[in-house]
């Protein structure tokens, strides 16, 4: 059988955190697709419990930095999307946190597959009510994430620490692979 075109795999090992980013605005499209992605994420009884706060505004920006130790990704950023559960959308509050976290995947993912980059930040998770105060949300929100997106500066490449697990080490029981 061919193969044709970028698999799933391919995209998930080529993603990096990228941290430094040119300073030109995301096309509405690309933006648009990456809201898509997450808006496609699984969820229990379908209850996409997601919701997102797209800021692209400078002084938005410069105030979401001021709300993290790692400001200088948030003020490289043309664009920041906060993702946030709404509880009253919820049914089940563990279900929903692992639907949350498909759907920021998802997004990371898509921002991968059309040649942009992206930083999971949460760390500024320490500030959520300020955050939630910031963007002027509804009180059953809750801050879950906040990724950076735009395009990659050729000086960072997202190299990380790469390093993985060695399969035999997360596979329990017998090793189906023999």
């Amino acid at each position: 059988m061919e193969k044709k075109g970028v698999g799933v795999l391919d995209v998930i090992l080529n993603r990096r955190s990228v941290r430094e980013f040119e300073s030109h605005p995301i096309p509405r499209g690309d933006l648009a697709s990456i809201l898509e992605a997450g808006r496609w994420a699984p969820s229990g009884l379908n209850n996409q419990p997601w919701r997102f706060v797209v800021v692209e505004e400078e002084h938005d920006l410069l105030n979401l930095a001021s709300m993290t130790r790692y400001s200088s990704i948030i003020l490289r950023a043309p664009t920041v999307i906060a993702v946030f559960l709404d509880q009253d959308a919820g049914y089940s509050r563990e279900k929903d946190i692992l639907a949350v976290g498909a759907c920021i995947e998802n997004m990371l993912l898509q921002v991968q597959a059309i040649g942009l980059g992206a930083c999971w930040m949460g760390e500024i998770l320490n500030r959520a009510r300020e955050v939630k105060d910031l963007l002027k949300v509804p009180e059953s929100y809750e801050l879950m994430a906040v990724l950076a997106v735009g395009y990659p500066k050729d000086s960072d490449k997202g190299e990380g620490n790469r390093d993985r697990k060695d399969l035999r080490d997360l596979v329990f029981g017998p090793w189906p692979f023999d």
